[in-house]
């Protein structure tokens, strides 16, 4: 009686035992079924990104800088060599194809494998203004190359030669309203970034003032400094060393926020002057082709350089700063800035020279 009794205790555990373990078994399994689908929809996308990386560390790479040596386009483009190096293991060397406003250059990108291995570094008016000012523009942007990310800004200033007696935006406009188209102001030519500012600074200022065109930045900026010529927009980087010695003078810098290079110098915007946002910036293109995971990791590996605390020392000495984008997002940047320069080159019947 005892052991009847017994194994009917038995029995009941066991028959209550039971639906409590069969639902723990579908609640592993169910789980285990959801960390299967979980690692199968993301295998793909971690395969995707191993082949890019695989595919990167395949062979040497080649940085294309379309101008000389010593200016910003080469800094970012030593930068970028120097970081894909030591990435991937790989030689990087940066190729200087210099001539025709950075034709050349662009070019040789254009006609280039679309595998990751070379790469433009090219500057915002060889992109968002030439198709536009350039009746004969030999490339077609948005077939010929594939934007991988923004790589760096710098601001650009208004400066004025210290005897012109300008010293601010103010002064400026007063003296244009005095005698109307003739102030001057110089450029490196007609329908570079900096003479499309003057362009853009006449119009929201309502003012009328003569532009003179040089070869350059080089001889528009000695002019300047020499008196030969009052006005002239720049990218800070050019002028900052003459602004410290007093041999120029900051009117104003053409971006939203002050520089952090040079936080002296109020903005354009600070002074009464709206609608004059105009950032020299320098961005990394490869050829048409190019497999999108490898822009995507491209435009990752290019974000982590320029993050680097070495790096952004670098080029806070050129007044850059770093300004990485995903590359759905400077496409869309580019889009955005061609159309504004459009509309100003051909409101004002600008065409080059």
């Amino acid at each position: 009686l005892f052991r009847s009794r017994a194994q009917g205790r038995l029995h009941h555990r066991k028959e209550m035992t039971h639906p409590t373990t069969d639902m723990q078994r579908r609640f592993s399994l169910s789980v285990l079924f959801a960390a299967v689908a979980a690692f199968t929809l993301a295998a793909p996308v971690h395969a995707q990104q191993s082949e890019a990386q695989k595919q990167l560390s395949s062979e040497r790479f080649t940085i294309i800088s379309p101008f000389p040596p010593g200016g910003p386009v080469d800094t970012l483009a030593r930068v970028l060599s120097d970081g894909l190096a030591k990435r991937y293991g790989q030689a990087a060397v940066v190729d200087n194809q210099v001539g025709a406003a950075g034709n050349i250059g662009m070019d040789k990108v254009k006609r280039a494998k679309g595998d990751g291995h070379t790469l433009l570094v090219i500057p915002a008016g060889n992109v968002t203004i030439n198709p536009t000012l350039m009746p004969n523009f030999p490339f077609d942007m948005a077939k010929d190359f594939v934007p991988v990310t923004m790589l760096a800004k710098a601001p650009n200033v208004l400066v004025a030669s210290p005897e012109s007696g300008i010293r601010n935006a103010k002064d400026l406009v007063a003296q244009a309203k005095a005698k109307p188209g003739t102030l001057s102001y110089a450029s490196p030519g007609v329908g570079s970034g900096l003479h499309l500012a003057g362009e853009l600074f006449k119009q929201q200022a309502g003012i009328d003032m003569l532009h003179v065109p040089y070869k350059g930045t080089a001889p528009a900026l000695n002019d300047v400094l020499g008196g030969t010529v009052p006005l002239m927009f720049s990218n800070l980087p050019a002028t900052l060393p003459f602004l410290k010695n007093g041999k120029l003078v900051a009117i104003g810098v053409t971006e939203a926020k002050r520089s952090a290079a040079a936080p002296d110098i109020p903005t354009l915007a600070e002074q009464g002057i709206q609608g004059v946002t105009v950032t020299s910036w320098y961005g990394l293109m490869a050829p048409r082709g190019t497999p999108p995971a490898v822009v995507e990791q491209l435009a990752k590996d290019a974000a982590e350089m320029l993050s680097q605390p070495e790096v952004r020392e670098r080029l806070k000495l050129q007044g850059m700063t770093d300004a990485a984008m995903k590359p759905a997002e400077f496409a869309a940047y580019i889009r955005d800035e061609t159309a504004v320069w459009a509309k100003i080159i051909k409101a004002r019947n600008i065409v080059a020279e």
